[in-house]
């Protein structure tokens, strides 16, 4: 296979490749570390031998991805504060025209899914992966993981039955999203502590994400009135050169908060029944880096 052709077909299959590695590690740069590795083995030969080069290097991403979430998991132990996944712009619109593909893709890539699959082992996040967010048969997957297609099966009944449990149930119209978000950024920056209030839900739940290098809080917020008050609070301090734009990320919409031209915080928010439900907020700089051109 020419050098050129080598790069095409890679190139062709890049974004389901990042795709996987992004859902089965939570970080961008983890992800596009993975994608990489899988080039360098893909290129290393001229691969005429491969029959079905999307296979081949799905196969390839998986493998090393759960080497890799196995590495940083230990780091994760560590880490300042509660962890959530980073965040990733996302547009479906063109590239999955299909409104049921687009809605699995978009649910996959959530944060309240992708926080649950944190606590999968790493093989039954892999099945979970490929098989509810990609579809692709039982028995491609047992050959991916050197598996039977009997224990691939137990691992995603496994994985599914987890995350149906413990998935939160939100509405996921983003219409409805954007406005609450709307709603509550004018109730928060305009000093309407009631109004703020009146959009929470009883049980609303905070969860920051600083890793300990800007200020969020250390521990999960839960009640109206703390979260609240915390949130009224926190929208009264300045921000140097403050920018807000709205922007789709992990198949919703979210405000992006800039300071002087760079990303400080993003805040996502989880509906139900005209409700906010959960409030994700993200300060980690770390995490913010590949938002710059979003």
């Amino acid at each position: 296979m020419a050098a050129d052709i080598v790069t095409d077909v890679f190139e062709e299959h890049r974004p389901v490749l990042t795709g996987v590695a992004y859902r089965m590690l939570g970080r961008v740069a983890d992800a596009e570390d993975v994608v990489q590795e899988a080039w360098l083995r893909w290129s290393a030969e001229g691969r005429g031998d491969v029959l079905e080069p999307r296979g081949y290097l799905v196969r390839i991403t998986t493998r090393l991805a759960i080497d890799r979430l196995r590495h940083v998991r230990s780091r994760r132990e560590a880490y300042v504060g509660p962890w959530l996944p980073e965040p990733i712009a996302t547009d479906f619109g063109y590239t999955v025209p299909d409104t049921a593909e687009r809605a699995v893709l978009a649910e996959s890539v959530s944060l309240a899914v992708l926080v649950v699959l944190e606590a999968l082992s790493p093989l039954e996040r892999a099945v979970f992966v490929l098989r509810e967010a990609f579809g692709f048969p039982y028995g491609e997957i047992a050959t991916t993981l050197d598996r039977t297609e009997a224990a691939v099966r137990q691992l995603a009944g496994r994985a599914r039955k987890h995350v149906e449990e413990r998935k939160p149930r939100y509405d996921v119209d983003p219409t409805e999203r954007r406005d609450l978000t709307e709603r509550f950024l004018d109730a928060a920056s305009g000093g309407d502590l009631k109004a703020l209030l009146s959009l929470l839900a009883p049980d609303v739940r905070l969860v920051g994400d600083s890793g300990g290098k800007s200020k969020a809080p250390l521990r999960v917020m839960q009640s109206v009135d703390k979260v609240g008050r915390f949130l009224f609070a926190v929208a009264q301090q300045p921000i140097q050169d403050m920018e807000l734009r709205f922007v789709e990320l992990n198949g919703g919409p979210a405000l992006l908060v800039l300071s002087a031209g760079k990303p400080d915080t993003v805040l996502q928010l989880e509906v139900l029944d005209g409700r906010i439900q959960c409030v994700y907020i993200q300060r980690n700089p770390d995490k913010l880096v590949s938002l710059v051109s979003a």
